[in-house]
């Protein structure tokens, strides 16, 4: 439940309000609330003089919520807002790491070149198997801030776990919770502290209301700023890394009020098919893609199958624009 308090309601009493009912004390457009378990159905007594609204729910996907907040959020990045009306789908590349200075001002320079403005690159990577690159760490986050000052991108990297949270929030500009980290508490509540935009990955084994709530991590924490993106799902199909579900993405436009972007990079697991899927994605009417890119895959020390060429990305936003344009949104 969520309780809207009305003016007369200090910051001091509001907190002591949220201790005592085990409640989250935010502040949400310039007004108070506080968050309860979606078990609570009635506003209690002591407090029904102190608050101005409220909203039942029939779960705890409750601040994501379309029933809490008709309008889609905005989120600010860099210079460039997706979200609510802007009909922005923010068109993010690079590669899966950060492999060494080269590589990475090459990727820079083609997300510049494009007219785009955020350039993506793992730096702490949650591999599979111990013996896979793990990528350069701090090295890495320091190589990314280095294009941000020279080519004036934002940049977004993943946190694998909650060791070095707070490196990748002073590093970057978008913090990417990865699928593999969706249920970290120490990342989600961390995350819930900043004043950052964060990026959150569904888990390939979750369903779409394990992810939202996981979401509500971060909100309830007071960071309204949080994209939920869709980067496909295991279901018994081998032939493709994971399916791509845009069923849920339906789902989650309908019923949340959190920008969405795709990754079909992650999804398909190779390259042959990324621009098709980009395509459908796109269709949507999304706030955004996240396609992985490299100078030269063939030497990718991650998920190198997946990774277009630089040609190929320049080619795939060639071909999203048109189709971006026909629902009525922009590629930036």
């Amino acid at each position: 439940m969520i309780l809207k308090l009305n003016t007369s309601v200090s910051a001091n009493d509001a907190a002591q309000l949220a201790e005592k009912h085990k409640a989250f004390h935010i502040h949400y457009n310039g007004s108070q609330h506080l968050i309860t378990s979606s078990s609570m159905k009635e506003v209690p007594n002591e407090l029904a003089a102190k608050v101005e609204e409220s909203w039942v729910f029939a779960n705890d996907m409750q601040l994501a919520s379309r029933a809490f907040q008709q309008k889609t959020r905005e989120i600010k990045i860099g210079d460039l807002t997706i979200g609510g009306d802007t009909k922005n789908t923010i068109l993010i590349g690079g590669p899966c790491s950060v492999e060494s200075l080269e590589q990475i001002q090459q990727s820079a320079q083609l997300i510049k070149s494009q007219g785009l403005t955020t350039l993506r690159g793992g730096c702490y990577k949650p591999r599979t198997s111990p013996y896979s690159f793990q990528g350069l760490g701090l090295e890495g986050l320091k190589l990314l801030a280095q294009m941000r000052e020279e080519h004036g991108l934002s940049v977004i990297t993943e946190v694998r776990d909650a060791t070095h949270v707070d490196e990748v929030i002073e590093h970057s500009d978008i913090i990417q919770i990865g699928a593999k980290a969706m249920y970290d508490q120490g990342i989600l509540r961390a995350c819930a502290k900043i004043n950052k935009p964060v990026l959150l990955k569904r888990g390939f084994g979750s369903t779409l209301q394990e992810f939202v709530q996981a979401a509500e991590f971060i909100l309830s924490g007071g960071n309204d700023q949080v994209i939920l993106c869709e980067r496909g799902i295991r279901t018994f199909e081998t032939n493709t890394r994971f399916t791509l579900d845009l069923c849920g993405v339906a789902y989650l436009q309908e019923y949340t009020n959190l920008p969405i972007i795709l990754d079909p990079s992650h999804a398909l697991g190779y390259r042959y098919g990324i621009e098709k899927l980009a395509k459908a994605c796109v269709a949507m009417g999304i706030d955004g893609l996240l396609i992985e890119a490299h100078p030269d895959p063939s030497v990718a020390k991650s998920d190198a199958a997946q990774q277009l060429t630089h040609e190929q990305f320049v080619a795939l936003k060639s071909a999203i624009e048109p189709v971006a344009g026909s629902v009525g949104y922009k590629i930036v």
